[in-house]
C-alpha cells in the first residue's frame, strides 16, 4: 500500500509478495542484470602469477622501521624522527626487488604495551596499534625489528607470539647494528644465542643485522623475506613426508602410557600451505603428548626445511574417523519418516 508514495517521489519500487511469490521473478531478473560476468577458472594461474607478497615491518617505537622502508625504496617515503610515535598509520609501498620480484611493504606504527597506551589516554595511538596488528594479519611475511643496543623486552615477545599465532612468516631484523661497540667475529654468534633464548617462539625465524640509516645490509632483508615466502608456500610430497615421519618414529617412538598403550602413526599428508599444515592420521591422538608433538615438528624442520615460517601439525584419531564414517552411514536410515517405515513393514 506504500508503493504509491515512492512512485510519487520519482522512484520505481518493485512490489512483491514473499508469501505467494508474486513479483519475485521480476526481482530476480533485476538483481541478475546488475551482476558482472565471473571469469572462468582458466585465469586462475594468471591470478596466482600476479600474487604480490606483503611484508609488514613491525616493532616497538623508535627502532628504525621507517628508516628501513626508506632505505629499501631509496627515497624518503615516510617521515623519520628521533621522537617515538611519528608514524601513526600503516603505509603501503610497492617495491621491486633486485631479481624483479614485486613486494608490498607495510610500514606500521610502533607497538607499545596495552597498559602504556591506556595510561596516556591517546585514542590516536590506540588506533595506530590496532592498524599495526591488522597489517600483520593481512601480510605474508613480518619483519620484526628490534634495536641492537636495547634489551629484548616482554613486548617484543608478545609481538612475536602474535606473529606465530597469525601463522605468518617472519624474520628478525636487528637494526642499528653499528651502535654495538667492539664487535668481533663472535659478537654475532653471542647475540643470536641471546635472541633465540629470549624469543623462543620464533626460534625458526632467520636473523638479519642491518643499519638502516647508512643503508648497510638492508638488501638482505628483502632476500630473507623472499626466501621465507617461498618456504611458506612450499608443498612437500607425500612420499618424502612419510619417509621423514618414519625415520623420526624409528629414532624416537611415542611414549607408552601407564596402561601400556603406545601411539601409532599410520601416515601423514600436507593439507595446506601459508602456513604449511600437516595432518597425522594416528590410532589415538591422546597418546601423543605435547612434548612428542614438538619433537615431530622439530624433526620436520630439520629434515624438510620450512625455515622462517610456522608450521601446523594436526592429529586425527582413527576412532574419530570410524565414528564419523559410522554416523554418515546411519544418516540415510534415520531420514526415513516413521509413517513410511510402518508402511514398508506392513
Amino acid at each position: 500500500m506504500q508503493a504509491s508514495e515512492f512512485w510519487s517521489l520519482g522512484f520505481s519500487p518493485l512490489p512483491i509478495s514473499a508469501v505467494s511469490g508474486t513479483g519475485t521473478g521480476e526481482l530476480l531478473d533485476l538483481v541478475c542484470s546488475g551482476l558482472k560476468k565471473i571469469e572462468g577458472t582458466e585465469n586462475h594461474d594468471e591470478e596466482e602469477g600476479d600474487y604480490v607478497p606483503a611484508i609488514a615491518i613491525v616493532g616497538r617505537p623508535n627502532v628504525g622501521k621507517s628508516s628501513i622502508l626508506n632505505a629499501l625504496v631509496g627515497e624518503d617515503r615516510t617521515i623519520v624522527s628521533p621522537i617515538s610515535g611519528t608514524t601513526r598509520d600503516a603505509i603501503d609501498t610497492e617495491f621491486t626487488g633486485p631479481d624483479g620480484q614485486k613486494f608490498r611493504l607495510i610500514d606500521t606504527a610502533g607497538i607499545r604495551r596495552r597498559a602504556a597506551v591506556a595510561s596516556t589516554g591517546s585514542i590516536t595511538e590506540a588506533l595506530s596499534v590496532n592498524r599495526a596488528f591488522r597489517a600483520v594479519r593481512r601480510s605474508d611475511v613480518v619483519a620484526l625489528v628490534i634495536e641492537a643496543m636495547a634489551c629484548i623486552t616482554e613486548q617484543d615477545c608478545r609481538i612475536a607470539e602474535r606473529i606465530e599465532r597469525e601463522g605468518k612468516g617472519c624474520l628478525i631484523v636487528v637494526n642499528k647494528w653499528d651502535t654495538i661497540p667492539n664487535k668481533n667475529q663472535q659478537t654475532t654468534t653471542y647475540y643470536e644465542q641471546d635472541v633465540r633464548e629470549k624469543v623462543r617462539v620464533l626460534d625458526w625465524a632467520p636473523i638479519v643485522y642491518s643499519t638502516a640509516i647508512a643503508g648497510h645490509n638492508v638488501d638482505k632483508i628483502i632476500v630473507a623475506a623472499s626466501t621465507v615466502e617461498k618456504e611458506r608456500s612450499r608443498r612437500l610430497g607425500t612420499s618424502i613426508l612419510n619417509q621423514v615421519v618414519q625415520e623420526s618414529l624409528a629414532f624416537k617412538s611415542p611414549p607408552r602410557t601407564r596402561g601400556g598403550k603406545r601411539g601409532r602413526v599410520y601416515y601423514c599428508t600436507q593439507a595446506a600451505i601459508r602456513p604449511p599444515t600437516f595432518v597425522f592420521f594416528v590410532n589415538d591422538e591422546k597418546l601423543f603428548p605435547e612434548t612428542y608433538r614438538r619433537y615431530m615438528e622439530k624433526q620436520l624442520r630439520t629434515n624438510a626445511g620450512f625455515a622462517g615460517t610456522p608450521i601446523r601439525l594436526l592429529w586425527r584419531s582413527r576412532r574419530k574417523m570410524e565414528k564419523d564414517e559410522g554416523r554418515a552411514a546411519r544418516t540415510p536410515v534415520n531420514l526415513v519418516p516413521r509413517d513410511r517405515k510402518l508402511e514398508l513393514a506392513s
